[in-house]
């Protein structure tokens, strides 16, 4: 109860902070990934109830599942797979007929009034939701505050934290996952804060830690939900149907909800989106597949920070990749376009003067892409007077680069080399400027334009 406490209010503390908006960061490919995975774990803990199997206590894994279910499967209750099956035909064929209503209600509804004729007329038995796990309350626990003191709370806190930082996490992809299924945007911190204080709230009932759960997120969407207010009303008839309709829930046969999550895991799958990664680079179908497989088999947190790592990983790979360091020694330069020219003017003439050299970097300056940097600069020698580096199409300088910077300056000044920026962005000069490294070059050797650097370095070499 205390850990669970903590977790809240460290909730309330992240959205308070606008740490929600970290999940933006996650690629689609990770999410995608981790819905696909979760929607074959939601099918693999339907099995059992789907085919009517005795399986006894079921084990967390997944390869625990399947080795149990292979196990009894001998045990089938062809009375609950075949209710079970036509539950899920009428799922998937409801819409046709009326959009308004969900299918899913239709099936319960159905499946536990015919469940009970059949049970009384002709003896066959499915499990229900009363068979497998009794009565349900018809009250709420009254509220009360556990009791602790400073040294509980610092026993307890590593735990706390892990406890809000899964459910941040879970919460917040399912909302992501929600967006993608409806095409809104959430409030992430909004989010954090409003779980937070279901998290205070819950262990002084009686309950366990609150997140937002991909699979209930997903059915509320698949029946109709678009707004925060299907939430609440999901919250209010569950507290009704608790307080009210227990004695008629406990009929409710568990072959019937087996079927309305199947299809619940069916839609989430997100084959579509799927299909169109894997027509894509080799790099996102590995993210996706990487997420995909640890979600299933290990753990959903962890296939997130595997996926974020092996996308980190494929990013900076990408950035080497696209990145180049071109020296530019002829007077004309082909096929690079500056705002001056035409369609029919392609090619860029620059007049470099003797004693000149000019290096285009192309991509950002970064510490995966500085040792292509240094081997490409190697060669400037004592013959040269002014390098220009020309770095329009470099928006991004991080310190990696800019100590490669720092190394060829030193190297230079040793050569009585000057150092002349051409074209250069917000982002690096703006590092150039807080680290000292603009006054070192020289303001007077900063430029934003190639044509006034070539100027500056005729200046230079008369």
């Amino acid at each position: 109860m205390i850990a669970t406490i903590l977790a809240g209010i460290l909730l309330i503390l992240m959205g308070a902070f606008k740490l929600g908006g970290l999940v933006k960061v996650i690629p689609y490919t990770i999410i995608t990934g981790f819905t696909a995975g979760i929607a074959v774990t939601i099918f693999t803990t339907q099995i059992g109830d789907f085919f009517g199997l005795t399986t006894g206590d079921m084990p967390g894994d997944f390869i625990g599942k399947i080795k149990v279910y292979a196990g009894c499967f001998d045990t089938i209750n062809w009375y609950s797979f075949v209710m079970a099956l036509i539950c899920l035909v009428i799922i998937f064929i409801w819409p046709k007929i009326n959009k308004k209503i969900p299918g899913s209600l239709i099936v319960i509804i159905l499946a536990t009034l015919a469940n009970l004729l059949i049970s009384k007329t002709l003896g066959w038995q499915t499990d229900t939701i009363g068979s497998r796990y009794g009565e349900i309350p018809s009250s709420l626990p009254a509220p009360s505050l556990p009791a602790f003191n400073l040294n509980q709370i610092v026993e307890l806190f590593p735990t706390a934290i892990s406890i809000a930082v899964l459910a941040a996490i879970e919460s917040l992809l399912s909302a992501v996952v929600a967006d993608g299924m409806i095409g809104s945007k959430h409030d992430s911190n909004t989010e954090l804060i409003a779980q937070g204080i279901a998290n205070i709230a819950s262990p002084l009932f009686g309950g366990i830690p609150a997140t937002g759960a991909i699979a209930r997120t997903a059915t509320n969407i698949k029946n109709g939900g678009r707004t925060p207010v299907a939430g609440i009303i999901h919250a209010i008839t569950l507290l009704l149907i608790m307080l009210v309709l227990g004695r008629f829930v406990v009929y409710i046969p568990m072959a019937a909800l087996a079927a309305v999550l199947v299809s619940v895991s069916w839609n989430m799958a997100g084959f579509p989106a799927i299909k169109g990664i894997f027509k894509g680079q080799k790099s996102d179908i590995t993210v996706l597949l990487v997420t995909f497989v640890i979600t299933i088999f290990i753990d959903l947190t962890v296939a997130i920070e595997v996926g974020l790592l092996f996308a980190a990983f494929f990013f900076i790979k990408k950035m080497i990749d696209v990145s180049e360091v071109r020296e530019q020694r002829s007077s004309i330069v082909g096929g690079i376009s500056t705002s001056k020219t035409t369609s029919d003017m392609p090619d860029e003439v620059l007049d470099i003067p003797q004693g000149v050299l000019v290096y285009e970097i192309e991509g950002p300056l970064f510490f995966g892409t500085v040792q292509k940097f240094e081997q490409s600069l190697s060669r400037a020698n004592i013959d040269y007077k002014v390098i220009i580096l020309r770095m329009r199409n470099t928006i991004y300088l991080d310190a990696g680069g800019l100590r490669a910077l720092e190394q060829l300056k030193e190297a230079c000044d040793k050569k009585d080399v000057t150092i002349v920026l051409s074209g250069i962005h917000t982002q690096p000069y703006m590092l150039l400027q807080k680290t000292g490294m603009a006054q070192v070059l020289g303001e007077e050797n900063i430029y934003d334009h190639i044509d006034k650097a070539l100027q500056r370095a005729e200046n230079l070499v008369k």
